[in-house]
């Protein structure tokens, strides 16, 4: 016979100390919650006291000041392009640059591949709205534009002008431009390198160039780079990078070209063409056939060349004629070269060329003339 314990619960009560159990359990829970919550709600946080600093550091504030007094003085310039996409179809391309104001008469100057073959082009300086502007003259073999405001603002800051002849290796240049379209950017750097050539249309390069670590991006491209007396020493317009971006060699034209090239693009439309009155022989056959120099294709009747009787190549003989091997005692190999040095005489100066005709050196003095059309 089974006894059953007398305090031996039913089932259904069981059940019923279950779900008390689990109701204290969450009743419990809810309970800690809330405790956190209003242990949360009675922590009280502030801002943190601001740590004072002094005033600027000496070499932090003169940049400072370079950049605000330079700034207002650097345009954003904007053009439209229209580009084939068919035979009788176009499409219009944007671009973009920098620049900087010349003058008071609202002239700005930037580089001719920022503006070549604009349709229309607008100038933004400081905070103000972008101005149309019209184009006054471009030299591309210096690659150098001039562009008039059409509606002159008041109150314009032309940037201060230096030299570059006398700058050296290792001071400090700073960049201001407008970088992928992000206007009013300043870089710093130094001068990297002096006496680079720039090469720009054909046979033609810059000389004297300036190169520079302090980055220079695309649309960068017209800006000015600056002393640290936050004077114009050249004109941004290259950078060497597989690509496309800042990779630390940045070239500028060199502020003693600008000054001699841009008075000329604001008198005339256009820059001088220094020569002496002969067309070369492409330098490539020169290069292929082994020689060194400037081989004369053809000398123009009545140029100076012709007046001191330089001989060109004779097609028919295989006669080289004369060929130009030094401009004043400076050794020139290439068609490049010999221009440079021409440019760098000027026009209206003489020059004395040491040419080879039949294995025999001379010397020739010949004027140099402006060849570019009237």
């Amino acid at each position: 016979m089974r006894v059953e314990s007398e305090f031996r619960r039913p089932r259904r009560w069981r059940g019923a100390t279950i779900a008390l159990v689990a109701t204290a359990g969450l009743l419990l829970l809810a309970a800690t919650a809330g405790v956190l919550v209003l242990a949360r709600a009675a922590v009280r946080a502030e801002p943190r006291a601001i740590t004072p600093r002094g005033a600027l550091l000496p070499a932090e504030h003169a940049v400072v000041q370079l950049f605000e007094t330079a700034a207002p003085s650097v345009a954003y310039i904007t053009t439209e392009v229209l580009q084939p996409t068919g035979f009788f179809t176009a499409a219009v391309a944007q671009g973009a640059g920098s620049g900087f104001v010349w003058d008071t008469d609202g002239r700005v100057v930037t580089n001719n591949h920022v503006v070549e073959g604009a349709r229309s082009v607008f100038v933004q300086l400081d905070a103000g709205e972008p101005v149309e502007a019209r184009i006054v003259g471009t030299a591309p073999d210096y690659d150098l534009a001039v562009v008039q405001l059409k509606r002159v603002p008041p109150n314009l800051r032309p940037i201060p002008l230096g030299t570059s002849h006398d700058l050296r290796i290792g001071q400090s240049v700073y960049a201001i431009g407008n970088p992928f379209g992000l206007q009013r950017t300043l870089t710093q750097g130094i001068v990297s390198a002096l006496d680079r050539e720039l090469p720009t249309t054909e046979f033609r390069e810059v000389i004297g160039v300036i190169q520079t670590d302090a980055p220079i991006n695309p649309g960068n491209s017209g800006g000015p780079l600056l002393d640290s007396a936050g004077r114009l020493i050249g004109v941004n317009s290259a950078i060497r990078s597989e690509s496309g971006a800042s990779a630390g060699i940045g070239f500028a034209i060199p502020a003693d070209l600008v000054n001699r090239i841009v008075p000329s693009l604001i008198a005339r439309g256009r820059a001088p063409l220094p020569g002496i009155g002969i067309n070369p022989v492409r330098p490539d056959v020169v290069e292929r056939a082994g020689i060194t120099g400037v081989v004369i294709a053809k000398v123009v009747r009545g140029t100076p060349a012709a007046q001191v009787g330089l001989k060109p190549l004779n097609p028919s003989t295989g006669d080289l004629g004369d060929v130009i091997v030094a401009v004043n005692g400076k050794a020139v190999e290439t068609v490049s070269t010999f221009v440079a040095e021409l440019d760098r005489a000027g026009v209206g100066s003489s020059v004395d060329l040491t040419v080879v005709r039949d294995d025999k050196q001379r010397h020739v003095q010949v004027r140099v003339i402006d060849l570019a059309p009237q």
